[in-house]
């Protein structure tokens, strides 16, 4: 189980925002807004070896916001170039320029969902145009009583498309990685998403057994997506806020799953510290 640490960025801003709760008149409700800019952060994870962070630009795009955003964005990936992914806005045509300033990957949810399903030509162009060695699709999901339903559009819209075995499995060849926000927990530190979490756990262990976690990454054109990988890092998002809900964690995700924690980190304004945190995972 391998922390994954984060930046969110809103109106320029490195914050912490109660999931789900960002409008389309860009109204949020805030945990914290960090008087440090993207270079503190990109430099603090640098400095403790925590890779595979991810960006995340909350504003829409083409606003003077999300400019904004893209700036402090930048100054992160300057600080720790290789270090980081990203995602806000990533489309088929932008997405090999964020790789270009820095990040491994592009971090996807919106573009590859139009009216509801997944758009397989948008997905086969993004793996056309950057592998899907430098792939995220992010999966975060609010629960129905159908199951967990994938939320696009600042987690506002939900899709026809439900985080089960058959998407996980269907997808798979198609990305490097899955984050998966367990929408209705994020930012409220009251606990994970129990079934969430023993879903993915158990995809993972169903689906890859005793493979490695990391192996040879075949370079992926457009003609072979859908390649089946080795294996897919699935990073689980939401709800954290006690080292109780971090081992609750561990045990229904089979120790498979990575994390990233937001508004209970010290670093955020919360009660956890990042070293303890550190520490804990590596038991």
């Amino acid at each position: 189980m391998r922390f994954r640490p984060c930046i969110d960025i809103h109106n320029g801003n490195v914050k912490q925002i109660v999931g789900g709760s960002l409008t389309e008149l860009n109204e949020v409700d805030t945990n914290f807004v960090s008087e440090e800019g993207g270079a503190f952060y990109g430099e603090l994870y640098q400095r403790l070896g925590l890779a595979g962070g991810h960006i995340i630009l909350l504003n829409p795009v083409g606003t003077p916001e999300y400019e904004a955003d893209l700036m402090t964005a930048r100054e992160a990936l300057a600080a720790y170039p290789g270090g980081l992914q990203i995602g806000g806005g990533v489309t088929a045509e932008n997405a090999a320029g964020f790789l270009d300033m820095g990040a491994t990957h592009v971090i996807v949810t919106s573009y590859v969902f139009r009216e509801g399903r997944v758009d397989m030509d948008r997905l086969n162009r993004l793996v056309g145009e950057v592998g899907r060695e430098h792939l995220v699709l992010d999966l975060s999901c609010r629960k129905t009583g159908q199951g967990y339903c994938i939320a696009t559009d600042r987690w506002q819209k939900l899709t026809d498309t439900y985080v089960n075995y058959e998407t996980l499995d269907r997808l798979r060849g198609y990305a490097d990685e899955f984050l998966i926000h367990a929408v209705d927990a994020e930012g409220k530190r009251n606990g994970i998403e129990e079934d969430l979490a023993k879903l993915l756990g158990d995809w993972q262990d169903r689906t890859f057994g005793s493979l490695p976690e990391t192996g040879s990454r075949k370079e992926v054109t457009e003609q072979t997506a859908g390649a089946v990988p080795e294996r897919n890092r699935v990073t689980y998002a939401g709800g954290v806020g006690s080292f109780g809900d971090l081992a609750r964690l561990k045990e229904l995700g089979g120790n498979r799953l990575d994390v990233t924690i937001g508004s209970a980190l010290d670093i955020f304004g919360g009660e956890m510290k990042l070293t303890e945190v550190l520490d804990f995972l590596s038991q």
